[in-house]
């Protein structure tokens, strides 16, 4: 399996060897072409010199057999690194640069095309080795010796150096350059070699961190560090996030499961210990009865207690079913869950104040389940409202949102006890026994309710008094 370090090394290096190839390739090109612009400048510059001496000397009728101009033409050609060829009109080389007074190139013929050239561009360059008058090629350059009286050509010069020095010039170049791009191309690969891997640890850190997360080590975090680049911190602060998230869950999971195995222990222990007294005879048959309907009462609790985690379940995996929306007057639907307390508030000497519109506020929602959310509320108020207590209810309307309160006076809620009263099971009082009619799960079902409906509910406790308020899309 390939590793993130070698996909990434492998990457550079091909680049930088492609890299380097591009810029050889251009390097040498553009160098040979400027070598041999040069070369052809120096040529002709040496070319047109030899052409004026060879003028003078004409003109004087002692060009040929001068000694002064053979050895004035033997020095510019060795000066200049080069070797010079005087031919007459007909193209046959008369004079020769070389030491020798008598060498081979003497009496031999200029190719017609490049006299031709000559005469009509006043010079001429190429890389020939001018139809076997040299046994190699050479950068060759010529010039028209033009009369001083006449204005005409009178003969040639032709001046030129081997291919050679250019070539061993080029090679020199290529091996530097060679050279130079190695001990590049290793440093690049070296320095590869740390930022890869200055990349890839983070990431291995990542992948340890999760699979450690993985084996139940939820307390498993990943370092932030400022020599990291941003998008791994980045990457390590989102696995953070998750596994906080994570961790939250599985401890509200585990506590769920605690809170159930303890509300249901009471029960079944009062259900288990009445019926088996009834069988072995412990409980008399006068009390059976009497018995049986607390056994009853239990049941019926236990009931109620699966029927509600059910309706949870349902609305957590579904939501709201779109068929079972309906178009309803909230206050209509206030009014009637209050009817519902009449007793319990009767019993509790309680003052209700209902505060409504003049016109209705129409929502659309599953009514059914607004109204369990209503009776959650007001029967949460009505239990912990003390004798003769004051129970609120309000319905207002703000923009396109109906705004659902109520409020009861007792007990001010610590601030830190507010964002737990929607969990599951929690009871602001602290005790599991006291309340034998709830299992605290009222004001969780009525968030869930809520939020199935893509509102939001919300409680605040101040100065005795204790408010819950839900929000509804207002409609026509």
């Amino acid at each position: 399996m390939k590793t993130s370090f070698s996909r990434q090394f492998v990457l550079i290096a091909a680049l930088l060897l492609v890299c380097m190839f591009i810029t050889g390739v251009g390097f040498r090109f553009l160098m040979l072409k400027s070598v041999e612009a040069e070369k052809k400048q120096t040529l002709a510059s040496d070319a047109a010199a030899v052409a004026n001496l060879a003028r003078a000397y004409s003109s004087a009728g002692e060009m040929e057999d001068n000694w002064d101009f053979r050895m004035s033409l033997s020095f510019i050609s060795s000066v200049g690194s080069a070797e010079a060829l005087v031919c007459d009109l007909d193209g046959t080389v008369l004079l020769c640069s070389c030491d020798e007074f008598s060498c081979a190139h003497i009496g031999k013929l200029l190719p017609e095309n490049f006299r031709s050239e000559m005469l009509a561009d006043s010079q001429a360059f190429e890389s020939d080795n001018l139809s076997g008058i040299y046994t190699e090629k050479r950068f060759v350059s010529g010039v028209p010796i033009v009369s001083d009286t006449t204005g005409e050509a009178i003969g040639f010069v032709v001046v030129s150096a081997p291919m050679t020095q250019i070539s061993q010039f080029m090679l020199r170049s290529s091996t530097l350059f060679l050279y130079a791009a190695l001990v590049v191309l290793v440093l690049a690969l070296i320095a590869a070699t740390f930022l890869s891997r200055s990349q890839v640890k983070p990431l291995r850190q990542v992948a340890e961190a999760a699979r450690s997360f993985g084996r139940g080590n939820l307390s498993t975090r990943v370092e932030l560090s400022p020599k990291n680049s941003e998008e791994i911190n980045d990457l390590a602060q989102a696995f953070n996030t998750m596994a906080d998230s994570l961790e939250k869950s599985e401890q509200r999971r585990n506590e769920f499961i605690a809170n159930v195995s303890h509300e249901l222990k009471t029960p079944m222990t009062t259900i288990g210990g009445f019926i088996d007294g009834m069988l072995d005879g412990t409980i008399p048959p006068e009390k059976h009865r009497q018995y049986m309907q607390t056994v009853s009462s239990e049941v019926r609790r236990l009931s109620r207690l699966v029927r509600n985690m059910l309706d949870i379940s349902r609305l957590q995996a579904q939501g709201i079913d779109e068929a079972r929306k309906t178009r309803f007057d909230v206050g209509e639907a206030m009014g009637d869950a209050l009817i519902s307390f009449e007793q319990k508030i009767n019993a509790k000497h309680l003052q209700v104040s209902v505060d409504l519109p003049d016109r209705p506020v129409w929502t659309r929602a599953d009514r059914d389940a607004i109204t369990q959310v209503l009776y959650n509320l007001i029967d949460n108020a009505v239990k912990f409202c003390p004798e003769r207590g004051q129970l609120t209810m309000t319905l207002t309307q703000e923009s396109a949102k109906a705004l659902v309160s109520v409020k009861n006076t007792g007990p001010t809620i610590p601030p830190d006890e507010l964002p737990l009263l929607f969990d599951r099971f929690h009871k602001a009082d602290k005790s599991r026994s006291a309340d034998r009619e709830g299992w605290g799960l009222g004001l969780y079902i009525a968030k869930t309710i809520v939020g199935a409906h893509g509102e939001d509910i919300r409680a605040s406790s101040e100065n005795g008094v204790t408010e819950f308020l839900f929000t509804l899309p207002v409609v026509r």
